[in-house]
């Protein structure tokens, strides 16, 4: 088993991993599948994100292509049109604040990272949708989220098998990593893609097995915020996901995940901060007492 990185590099700054971050979303899109997460308007855009800063996260991730089950398709002029602009918004307002396009296109990506402000790559085909994805990786030196998704959102869920979830995504997983470290690419986080071509017995399986990740010696991401997962077990609907999403993210975090994606980010910097406790409660070693018995 390798050990995970203690820091990966963003722009330059070293970002320290040994205690989870927060990574808050802004869906620049019509429809996303969590209504409160979708932002349009300018004012939105910049009050969603300060409110996000203000309440400790560590970075925010834009998109502007919806990829619940069943999205419709967006076309890259759409996407370019609703995502790059947002983070040159949200760069030009809170210059310090670190930015990560989602997006599957490395078109994209590209111009994201080199005119917008961003500073991470969060695709959510790992390099399955555009084959130039991993070029641009590479050239631009700045760190990727690698999300496995079975097939692509507007068919993802039918039916999706596996003969063991957790091993067939560490399996894909090791081939893409063996190519992007062998290309120099340095920082890769992964993320096992809890809602992508996967059945709510699927989620629940990677979530319980999550310590397995680990093998890969890197940083873990965990994106479970009011999804399927939550509000159909529990019969609610996703405005009413808070709570279980919070559950779920303490489970991640006691089981290793690095990085929460969130649509709430106050609840979640509270459950980093209360399972960092038990975590430091678990590392501190008794005294030993003299024994004064004669």
């Amino acid at each position: 088993m390798l050990n995970k990185p203690e820091y990966i590099n963003v722009a330059g700054k070293l970002m320290d991993l040994r205690i989870p971050k927060v990574m808050g979303i802004l869906n620049i899109t019509p429809d996303s599948f969590y209504k409160g997460s979708r932002v349009t308007d300018e004012k939105e855009i910049l009050r969603i994100a300060k409110g996000m800063i203000e309440d400790g996260a560590d970075m925010l991730d834009i998109g502007g292509y919806s990829s619940r089950p069943g999205a419709a398709k967006v076309t890259p002029e759409e996407e370019k049109a609703r995502v790059l602009k947002a983070i040159r918004l949200i760069h030009t307002e809170f210059p310090d604040a670190i930015l990560s396009i989602d997006t599957f296109r490395a078109e994209i990506a590209y111009e994201a990272v080199t005119s917008c402000g961003a500073g991470i790559i969060n695709d959510i085909s790992g390099g399955e949708a555009d084959k130039n994805m991993f070029s641009v990786v590479q050239d631009l030196n700045v760190p990727y989220i690698m999300m496995h998704m079975k097939g692509m959102p507007e068919n993802m869920q039918n039916n999706p098998v596996y003969d063991d979830v957790v091993a067939d995504i560490l399996k894909w997983f090791g081939n893409k990593i063996v190519r992007l470290q062998s290309a120099g690419v340095k920082d890769i986080i992964l993320d096992p893609g809890f809602g992508f071509g996967k059945t709510i017995k699927h989620n629940f399986d990677i979530l319980d097995r999550l310590g397995d990740f680990s093998v890969t010696g890197l940083p873990l991401l965990v994106g479970v915020s009011r999804k399927t997962m939550i509000w159909k077990t529990l019969d609610i609907n996703p405005d009413e996901a808070l709570n279980g999403t919070t559950v779920l993210n303490t489970i991640a975090l006691m089981k290793g995940a690095d990085i929460l994606r969130v649509h709430d980010v106050r609840e979640a910097v509270q459950a980093v901060r209360l399972t960092e406790m038990i975590k430091n409660q678990e590392k501190e070693v008794p005294c030993c007492t003299e024994n004064k018995t004669r």
